[in-house]
């Protein structure tokens, strides 16, 4: 994969280009398209995908194939898990749509630095849109009470229009992975 230096925007939009092509390859395999790529010391060191139909693990978004990609590398290498916080407290992730709550709370736990996104998740966001995990204390909540997380830097709207795009892309052929209906739509009169 391409080196990406985060300092400036051309280099942020290089980064985000990385992790709209990893959604365009969830797009192709019927996945929802959301795609990510985790930068440390300016290169990229894991990539992922949506694999939630691939799999039938609803767990699996982009976010956590990339994660575990690293654990397991990490682990392998024999790390601890203080050398393994200490590595992701210096990784940035670049995401094409706004981490759900459940992405944004394993974030946080980990220690990632910062998240760049594109589009927002007004359904499940957990960087704002429904819950503000990427801070170290969410409204109302106790420290304790976010899961011990430690909080991360967050900038959304990164090549917003075109995760967009993939979005409406996929909804516009349909989800062939989604449920059938129990019953027939009613009849309007």
């Amino acid at each position: 994969m391409e080196t990406c230096e985060i300092e400036d925007i051309t280099n942020t939009d290089t980064c985000m280009k990385l992790a709209i092509e990893q959604a365009e390859h969830a797009l192709n395999n019927l996945e929802v398209p959301v795609g990510c790529v985790i930068i440390e010391d300016e290169k990229v060191i894991a990539a992922g995908r949506n694999r939630t139909n691939e799999t039938r693990n609803a767990t699996r978004h982009a976010e956590m194939e990339a994660i575990d990609i690293l654990l397991d590398q990490w682990q392998r290498n024999g790390l601890s898990n203080a050398d393994i916080a200490q590595r992701f407290s210096k990784c940035t992730l670049y995401v094409t749509c706004e981490p759900c709550i459940m992405c944004a709370a394993a974030l946080s736990i980990l220690g990632i630095k910062e998240v760049y996104y594109g589009c927002a998740n007004d359904k499940f966001g957990g960087c704002g849109s429904i819950l503000a995990l990427h801070t170290s204390e969410s409204v109302g909540a106790t420290r304790d009470e976010v899961l011990h997380g430690r909080g991360f830097k967050c900038t959304g709207g990164i090549m917003a229009s075109e995760a967009v795009s993939l979005f409406r892309s996929f909804y516009e052929q349909g989800n062939p992975n989604a449920p059938k209906p129990h019953r027939p739509p009613a009849q309007s009169s």
